[in-house]
């Protein structure tokens, strides 16, 4: 087998890519995963954590994203960046980042 370059894959090979990248991130703190292919409540998957009470809807990005449509869903965004994972609650962050009159 031959690593791939993830610059050289089109723009849903990369979604899948980082999905997969994603959820071994998250398995390693408990969460397995179950994509949705159909953005469901605004969500790219759920992840499910292994003590049974914990979930998160997840939108994957591509870079740090906030977005009117998130808001009020209970979403999680996910980006890469570098070489790091972020994952973060829309509604909680934008509340953080617009208190420090940031505009919305």
């Amino acid at each position: 087998m031959k690593k791939i370059k993830k610059d050289s894959l089109n723009k849903r090979q990369v979604e899948t890519y980082n999905f997969q990248k994603v959820s071994a991130v998250l398995a390693d703190y408990g969460f397995f995963t179950s994509r949705h292919h159909d953005d469901w409540e605004g969500a790219d998957f759920t992840a499910r954590h292994i003590n049974g009470r914990t979930f998160m809807n997840v939108q994957l990005k591509g870079r740090l994203t906030f977005a009117k449509k998130y808001r009020n869903k209970d979403i999680h965004i996910c980006f890469p960046y570098k070489d790091d994972w972020y994952l973060f609650e829309h509604d909680k962050l934008l509340l953080i980042f617009s208190s420090n009159s940031m505009v919305y």
